[in-house]
């Protein structure tokens, strides 16, 4: 050992006791009594506590759970069955609603095309006969005084 080493001695220290106040016993008041069919009155217990005070009252009795019924079995087949069923269902609708957005799409298509048809035709109608009247015929021009005939070959 060191000659400045000194041995350490543990320090002593007051140590505080803490005693539980204990409660006034109180005098119970009688509960009013509630009148109630006689089958349904329910058990009383009565409990002794360490300090010699008697707590009565009604045991709580656990809930239980209600009995679950018994489910019919569901085979898996018979849900594989259900439900192409059902998606079958739905594809043959969405078939129906395409083949008549198809027959209304190719009607429009059509209309289109038959007024193209029309404005077309008419107009080439127009440039033909208006082509055709100014060919034949005598054409006289009094201002000028020009007069034009047609070259008949006999």
């Amino acid at each position: 050992m060191s000659p400045n080493h000194t041995p350490h001695v543990p320090v002593q220290r007051a140590v505080e006791v803490h005693q539980p106040t204990p409660y006034p016993l109180a005098v119970p008041v009688p509960a009013p009594v509630v009148p109630m069919q006689p089958g349904s009155v329910p058990a009383v217990a009565s409990i002794v506590l360490p300090d010699g005070r008697i707590v009565t009252g009604y045991a709580i009795e656990p809930a239980r759970p209600e009995p679950v019924t018994a489910k019919p079995a569901v085979s898996r087949a018979a849900v594989n069955v259900a439900l192409g069923g059902i998606g079958f269902l739905a594809v043959c609708g969405g078939l129906i609603l395409l083949t008549s957005f198809i027959a209304a799409l190719t009607a429009f298509i059509t209309q289109l095309i038959i007024l193209a048809a029309v404005i077309f035709g008419g107009w080439i109608a127009v440039q033909i006969f208006n082509a055709s009247g100014h060919q034949s015929g005598t054409t006289v021009n009094i201002r000028k005084a020009v007069i034009k005939r047609n070259h008949f070959n006999g």
